[in-house]
């Protein structure tokens, strides 16, 4: 199973693009994780950010693999335990199917993002960063992931 994390913004940090990338590097090819940037608008002083957030909305949802599950990352989405997300994990990797997580830019996803979604996953009830949910996201695959196969990076 591949899992598409469909982020918008480009050019992040270092740290954050290393991050990612050691997370990401960890898993399997049975639970691949795969970064697609969409590119952000830009912001200026008297942005209409409602437009923006559209525009970036509908560049993600045209960069959705076909055939993919859709989890769309919102606070107002699910939280989850390790445990659960563990469970959640193990029902993607046996669907089938591929996964297509979302993760909008500074104004969030939109509606339709939202709308599309197969599930919506909240990380927190706290605002991250989003250049830093990238890294949360990897990070709590990776995790459940290592649940899954009894890894002991993750000790319970």
């Amino acid at each position: 199973m591949r899992i598409h994390l469909l982020a918008v913004g480009e050019r992040m940090p270092a740290w954050v693009v290393e991050a990612y990338r050691e997370y990401a590097g960890r898993l399997p090819g049975e639970c691949s994780l795969h970064l697609k940037e969409i590119p952000a608008n830009r912001r200026g002083r008297n942005a209409d950010l409602a437009r923006i957030a559209e525009a970036e909305g509908a560049r993600m949802l045209d960069a959705i693999p076909k055939d993919c599950q859709v989890v769309a990352l919102d606070e107002r989405g699910r939280t989850f335990s390790t445990a659960e997300l563990s469970k959640c994990l193990d029902d993607w990797m046996h669907a089938g199917r591929d996964v297509a997580l979302l993760v909008g830019g500074p104004e969030g996803l939109t509606a339709a993002c939202r709308a599309r979604a197969d599930l919506v996953w909240s990380l927190s009830p706290l605002t991250f960063p989003h250049p830093l949910v990238r890294v949360i996201v990897a990070e709590q695959i990776y995790r459940a992931w290592s649940l899954l196969r009894g890894h002991p990076y993750h000790r319970e």
